[in-house]
């Protein structure tokens, strides 16, 4: 599924329709350079969790926090990531995502450690403002744009 946003609103709207769809267990796999807009995604899910929107880069922390009444999400950087030792190393598998929802930025650096039924977010910049989203869901997802 395509979706094109023309301003950080739209992009955080997008997500947050994506977010009340979550379910536990769910795992988000970004794709997109640097600026491209995946912290600005994320908010957005969190908004649509019922979170807030208090939601920040985890560059430096490799992971943010941010806990509801039924589902946490957790948010990972992995841009320093390098090997599965580095992964273990920052306390990945230590979390209980069947319980919760997991974010990940930089997902390229431990995709051969992502689940079977991880959620792709591809995020293109095609404008100043403007963003090319690409959900690759298995279809899951594909009625609720309709």
């Amino acid at each position: 599924m395509k979706i094109i946003t023309h301003s950080p609103e739209e992009t955080i709207k997008t997500a947050e329709k994506l977010g009340s769809l979550l379910r536990a267990g769910d795992m988000i796999a970004y794709r997109g350079g640097l600026g491209a807009g995946k912290t600005t995604f994320t908010r957005g899910i969190a908004l649509g969790m019922k979170l807030g929107d208090n939601v920040s880069s985890p560059t430096f922390a490799l992971v943010n926090e941010y806990c509801g009444e039924k589902m946490n999400l957790y948010h990972f950087d992995m841009y320093r990531i390098e090997s599965e030792a580095d992964l273990e190393s920052t306390g990945f598998y230590d979390y209980p995502f069947e319980d919760n929802v997991a974010a990940v930025e930089w997902s390229e650096n431990i995709a051969a450690y992502l689940p079977e039924h991880t959620i792709y977010i591809t995020i293109n910049t095609i404008g100043e403002n403007d963003r090319e989203i690409i959900i690759e869901d298995g279809g899951r997802f594909a009625d609720s744009w309709n």
